[in-house]
């Protein structure tokens, strides 16, 4: 082998030096002591100490030229060593040139490239390099050169001998002449990684639909593992708060000290409380602060998922969601819902216990993944749930029409969007039903694929409830439960549009009551409330169905009779009777009030709304005039001008 033999011609040099010394002393010696005059003693001593020289001569030859076959016989032990494991290998082994050419290669190698020996090592390794890749090759054989490195390890793509790609790591050394240190070559190991690549790329490409379906729902995920030495977060969650990646992974402690001041204490009990067994699962609202300066909302749940022998808390993972724009909500709903006393803490609790849920599915339509709220708002459970067909666990209809609403891949010539669908009712197994809202987003991957769905719904059936009372209560008055002066003013602004369109008459009464003020005066203001609702029962009871009545303010009402004009004055007499007999008493002393009423007609050519009041508030001003308790008409134009009145009975 190249990398052995250099050693052999080297050893052999040494040695041949050292005899070469030893001759010559031995030589000279010989040569020279004979020629000195000295005595017989002194040349036979002389002669003794050549014979002496010349035999530690011979001696000393015998040892090199044993110390040389040894040391041949070593290198050719090495040479084999290194020979069979180069040849058995199964990890690519080359030796290459300092320019790139591949000196010898293994079967490993060669077969992992699709090549034979020969034709492997007729190549250099730029030539067999994936080209994005080949300043990664040049980098490491400039440092070898300049004498940078000694030892090299990266991972790089080659090519195989059909121009697939395949991923290798490298890790090899620099031989280096021992006297000089000048490089000679490299020796490299080549391990195929390319199955480890492709599996990374797939548990990315899983992860970047996680995340997805994670940013979807407006949740990031968090997982404390000690062994690690802390605390990491999603890329979803730090983004919530203005961080880049990886920035607030570490302590475990740190999140605690970026909560608001006044939710730390009830945060850190719950916290408490989850690590001590006590509680089955960590969750709680709270402010964390941004980046900026700014609070965002927070919902946290968690669970510990592994302890040690003595119960410590080892591995933990949650998910956290934005949820500002749901607490802006509950603030807004619950200023609307001020004069709704009794319903404001139902409704505080309500939204305090909605979240969202959650269920993602493939692109086959077959369910993938479920939240635990989820499971909840649909009553099926995660483990029944994973791999069927979205329709056996989530079965949403139109709140209107009852129609399915189809929740399937977008056709491929329409752009897919969100599909949002406030109107929604969800129809579980045993056919119960709930309000909901719902978003729909497909999943797309980075080559624009369909690759799913993620269905976003929360329960909305206490907030639809709520709406229909907040509708109620903006059309009637608070205290008698009639129209009020603004629903009242729009029915009748629709009647006179119906008068001018379709013709038809209707009457209009302007009703005041007589001597209430004393009530008030002697009462208080909760006899003139009791009584205002005697009045309002009153009129209902003597008025039809189809009559519509108002309180417009104070002791004034409004009635709008529906029949013809002919009604009127009776029925405003039957008023004035049923307000007079009403036998009202507060704290024991009886009361007695009348009623003054004021009659114009509905129909095309009689102006507008507040003409139409108008008229009839003056002719309620003179029945007042007329002596009260009675009923005076507008005068008419088409009729000349009169005024009716009618006494009360007594």
């Amino acid at each position: 082998m190249t990398w052995l033999n250099w050693k052999g011609p080297r050893a052999d040099r040494h040695a041949a030096q050292g005899l070469l010394a030893i001759g010559l002393v031995a030589t000279a010696v010989s040569i020279l002591l004979p020629r000195l005059d000295f005595g017989a003693e002194a040349l036979k001593l002389c002669l003794q100490i050549s014979v002496a020289i010349t035999a530690a001569t011979l001696f000393l030859s015998a040892l090199f030229i044993h110390r040389i076959v040894d040391d041949r016989r070593q290198i050719a032990e090495s040479e084999q060593r290194f020979r069979r494991a180069m040849e058995d290998s199964a990890i690519g082994v080359a030796i290459v040139g300092l320019d790139g050419r591949i000196q010898q290669a293994n079967p490993a190698f060669a077969a992992m490239l699709g090549y034979s020996r020969a034709e492997i090592e007729a190549l250099t390794f730029p030539q067999i390099t994936h080209p994005d890749d080949l300043q990664i090759g040049r980098e490491t054989m400039q440092n070898v050169k300049e004498g940078r490195i000694s030892s090299y390890h990266f991972e790089k793509r080659y090519l195989r001998k059909d121009g697939s790609p395949v991923w290798a790591q490298l890790a090899g050394s620099v031989i280096r002449d021992e006297e000089t240190g000048k490089p000679l070559y490299l020796v490299s190991q080549i391990e195929d990684i390319d199955a480890r690549k492709q599996a990374e790329a797939r548990i990315a490409e899983a992860e970047t639909r996680w995340n997805f379906a994670l940013t979807s729902a407006g949740q990031g995920v968090w997982s404390l593992d000690m062994r690690k030495g802390g605390t990491t977060y999603s890329e979803t969650w730090v983004k919530m708060l203005g961080y880049a990646d990886g920035e607030l992974n570490g302590s475990p402690d740190r999140w605690l000290t970026m909560i608001h001041p006044d939710d730390q204490g009830r945060v850190a009990e719950a916290d408490r409380a989850h690590l001590a067994g006590e509680t089955p699962f960590f969750e709680a609202e709270f402010r964390m602060r941004h980046k900026d300066g700014h609070w965002v909302w927070i919902l946290d749940r968690g669970k510990a998922i592994e302890r040690d022998a003595q119960g410590r808390l080892i591995r933990a993972i949650g998910s956290l969601t934005d949820i500002t724009e749901r607490k802006q909500a509950e603030a807004r709903l619950m200023v609307s819902a001020a004069m709704l006393a009794d319903e404001k803490e139902r409704l505080r609790v309500t939204l305090q216990s909605i979240g969202d849920a959650v269920i993602c599915t493939d692109a086959a339509n077959r369910v993938t993944f479920m939240n635990p709220v989820a499971e909840k708002l649909t009553g099926v459970e995660v483990g029944e749930a994973m791999g069927k067909m979205l329709g056996h666990v989530y079965w949403a209809v139109d709140e209107e029409s009852g129609q399915r609403i189809g929740l399937t891949r977008p056709p491929a010539s329409e752009r897919p969007h969100c599909d949002r669908n406030t109107r929604a009712v969800l129809v579980r197994r045993d056919d119960t039903r709930c309000s909901i809202r719902q978003v729909v987003s497909p999943i797309m991957n980075d080559r624009d694929e369909f690759c799913g769905l993620v269905i976003v719904f929360q329960d909305f059936t206490d907030a639809r409830a709520l709406q229909r009372q907040l509708a109620y209560a903006a059309a009637h008055d608070a205290l008698t439960g009639l129209a009020n002066r603004s629903s009242f003013i729009r029915t009748m602004e629709d009647l006179v549009d119906q008068c001018r369109l379709n013709g038809g008459e209707h009457q209009f009464m302007f009703v005041d009551l007589d001597h209430f003020k004393a009530v008030n005066d002697t009462g208080g203001h909760a006899a003139g409330d009791a009584l205002l609702k005697r009045v309002a029962d009153a009129l209902r009871n003597v008025l039809g169905p189809e009559d519509i009545v108002a309180r417009l303010g104070g002791d004034e009402f409004a009635v709008i009779l529906k029949s013809g004009a002919e009604r009127g004055p009776i029925a405003a007499r039957s008023i004035i009777d049923a307000i007079r007999n009403l036998n009202f008493s507060w704290d024991g002393r009886p009361h007695s009030i009348g009623a003054s009423i004021g009659l114009a007609p509905i129909r095309a050519g009689r102006g507008e709304v507040d003409e139409i009041i108008a008229r009839a508030d003056a002719a309620c001003y003179a029945a007042k005039a007329a002596g009260r308790g009675c009923v005076s008409a507008a005068p008419d134009e088409d009729l000349g001008d009169y005024t009716t009145a009618l006494a009360a009975a007594s």
